[in-house]
C-alpha cells in the first residue's frame, strides 16, 4: 500500500472491503445476519454451506469488518459488526437493478411473475399504519420475529398461514414483508392470501430495511 498517496491508500480499503461483498453466499449471510445473530452451525443449517465454508466466508466478512463474533460456550456467534451494512447492501441492490440488464430480465421472470402489483414503500405503509387501515404480517421464522419486527406486526410464518387465516381480517388490506426485498416468503403469502380473497400486497423491502430507516420496531417480550 502506498504512503505517498492517501487517496490511493483510502481506495485501496475501500476497494478490499468491496471484495469481501464478491460472493452470493456471503451476500446471503449477511442478509440472514440483518435478521438476528446466528451461531455458525444455524448460519450452515440455512444455507445449505458445509460447516468448513461457512466458517471461511465469515471469517473473511469479519476480516473486513462486516459481521463480528463473539463465543457462548462451544459456539461462536456472529452478528452484524454496523448497522450501516444493512445500507451498504440496500445501494448495491438499487445500483445493480438499475445497470445490470441480467438483472432486469431475472426480476421479471421471477419476482414480477409472482406479483406485478407495485409493492407499499416503507413510508407509506407507516401512514396507513398510523391510519388503522392495514394489518401487517411478517412471514419470517419465529425466532427472527422475536428478535425485533415492524412494531404491531403479527408472525405468521408462510408455513402456518393457511391454517390461520381466521386470524386475518377481511376487512382490511394485509401487507405482508419478510428478510429483505428478494426474499420469497412475502411473495407467497401474498399470492395464497390472493386466492383466498383478501386484500393483500407486499412491503417493498424487509425488516431490516424497515429497522435501517429510523422506523418503528419492537422485540417479543419472551427474547
Amino acid at each position: 500500500m502506498s504512503s505517498q498517496n492517501p487517496k490511493r491508500a483510502m481506495f485501496e480499503h475501500l476497494a478490499a472491503v468491496a471484495r469481501s461483498l464478491g460472493s452470493a453466499h456471503r451476500l446471503e449471510l449477511l442478509e440472514l445476519l440483518a435478521q438476528t445473530e446466528r451461531s455458525v452451525e444455524e448460519l450452515v443449517k440455512l444455507t445449505g454451506l458445509t460447516l468448513a465454508n461457512a466458517s471461511q466466508h465469515l471469517q473473511q466478512l469479519r476480516r473486513f469488518g462486516l459481521v463480528e463474533a463473539r463465543r457462548s460456550g462451544k459456539h461462536v456467534i456472529y452478528r452484524l459488526a454496523d448497522p450501516e451494512v444493512v445500507r451498504l447492501l440496500e445501494a448495491l441492490s438499487r445500483v445493480t437493478e438499475r445497470n445490470v440488464g441480467a438483472v432486469e430480465k431475472l426480476l421479471n421472470s421471477y419476482f414480477r411473475e409472482r406479483d406485478r402489483l407495485e409493492p407499499l414503500s416503507r413510508r407509506e405503509l407507516l401512514r396507513r399504519m398510523r391510519d388503522g387501515l392495514v394489518t401487517v404480517i411478517d412471514t419470517r421464522p419465529p425466532e427472527e420475529f422475536a428478535a425485533g419486527h415492524v412494531a404491531g406486526a403479527i408472525n405468521l410464518p408462510l408455513s402456518e398461514l393457511k391454517r390461520r387465516l381466521r386470524e386475518l381480517p377481511r376487512e382490511q388490506e394485509i401487507v405482508a414483508y419478510c428478510r429483505g426485498p428478494y426474499c420469497v416468503l412475502s411473495y407467497e403469502a401474498v399470492a395464497e392470501l390472493r386466492k383466498r380473497g383478501f386484500k393483500a400486497v407486499r412491503l417493498e423491502d424487509g425488516y431490516p430495511e424497515w429497522k435501517a430507516a429510523g422506523l418503528p420496531v419492537e422485540q417479543s417480550a419472551n427474547l
